[in-house]
């Protein structure tokens, strides 16, 4: 029999348990006696073996019996007073099988009850009166053991369903942005072509530094900071191209170190899209977006503001901007729970979105020890 054999010989059998079911009795025989040396001596010497031996090998039988047989059969399937009388049975049953340990003690060694466990009024009900307490507390041990396993196995496996939800819906909630994005832009370009062929060509340049960025580098739960922005900064000079010229575009970022830190790709890019969507289109009235990034170590204050219409604010504010608004506060809280905060302001003449979230440090890839 070979090693990969005799492993799967033990692991199908629960051999590796015995070492297990032998100390449990010997503290249960310590915890009895009062003395480890008198319980150690009373486990080894000739004969008491054979009565220890009774112990681990019947109550270790009556154990996965109960665990394998009767719980899976009966007690997981409702049969409750079923279930209650074999274990009851059972666990006589083992005790009485154990009593004969003493009897088979007393006739290997030819000696009296009295001379070999003292002095005292032996019977049937003397032992099994010691047997029966062992029984019910090694039953006990083991379906104590057994449902805590069992429950901490449905935990965690409740944690990677919740995990994976998670991930599935975030995947979700991301590709709805991307489609999004891209009709816009296609549109905007899809206008330029008509009115200014020249400036087209520069926005199908930047268009499609904007694919490549979303096709190979911003597939990972966390980016770089800096690509995001860079990204952001792409994607309102695209938006300005499209804008008519009574609509003036700010961006206030002042260049900072920012390779340290990451952030979810497409967060802030929603908050830009929706002020551009709804920017007021008034025709003697200045019409506005301002942009503001600032960082205050790795916290990211990010404020989007624009001029808008009267009658744009009808509607509750949790239906204006339509699935983009929606989308992104769900992703911040997924992503960053507890860790942002999303101020929505609006009035008769401007809408403002102010962002507040915390950062965390990029991972940086490890070098490899020569």
């Amino acid at each position: 029999m070979n090693t990969t054999t005799s492993r799967n010989w033990l692991l199908k059998y629960k051999l590796y348990h015995i070492p297990f079911w032998c100390l449990y009795h010997y503290l249960w025989w310590v915890v009895a006696i009062g003395n480890p040396l008198k319980a150690a001596n009373s486990i080894i010497l000739f004969p008491f073996y054979i009565k220890f031996g009774f112990y681990v090998i019947f109550q270790a039988a009556a154990v996965y019996f109960n665990l394998y047989y009767l719980i899976p059969k009966y007690l997981e399937k409702g049969k409750y007073t079923a279930y209650i009388s074999l274990l009851v049975l059972t666990i006589g049953a083992t005790a009485c099988a154990i009593v004969g340990g003493y009897y088979l003690c007393a006739v290997v060694s030819g000696k009296t009850f009295e001379a070999l466990f003292g002095p005292g009024d032996y019977c049937f009900l003397h032992f099994f009166g010691n047997a029966l307490p062992s029984t019910l507390a090694s039953m006990t041990l083991a379906m104590s053991i057994k449902l805590t396993g069992s429950w901490l196995q449905t935990k965690r496996r409740q944690q990677l369903l919740e995990k994976e939800k998670l991930e599935t819906e975030l995947n979700f909630l991301k590709n709805q942005f991307n489609p999004h994005f891209l009709f816009n832009t296609i549109n905007s370009i899809f206008f330029l072509i008509h009115k200014n062929p020249d400036v087209a060509s520069a926005s199908l340049a930047k268009f499609s530094e904007l694919l490549r960025y979303q096709l190979y580098e911003c597939n990972d739960k966390q980016i770089a900071l800096s690509k995001e922005i860079g990204y952001l900064e792409n994607s309102i000079e695209l938006e300005k191209l499209r804008m008519n010229s009574n609509v003036e575009v700010s961006f206030d970022f002042q260049q900072q170190p920012a390779s340290h830190l990451s952030i979810a790709p497409f967060i802030l890019m929603t908050f830009v899209e929706n002020a551009f969507k709804h920017v007021s289109k008034h025709a003697g009235t200045p019409n506005w977006i301002r942009i503001q990034l600032q960082l205050q170590g790795s916290l990211l204050v990010f404020t989007v503001a624009n001029s808008s219409a009267a009658d744009e604010y009808s509607a509750p504010i949790i239906d204006y901007g339509g699935i983009g608004l929606k989308n992104v506060q769900r992703r911040l809280d997924l992503v960053y729970p507890g860790q942002y905060e999303l101020d929505i302001l609006h009035d008769a003449g401007s809408f403002e979105i102010r962002l507040q979230l915390q950062l965390a440090a990029a991972r940086m890839p490890q070098l490899l020890s020569t």
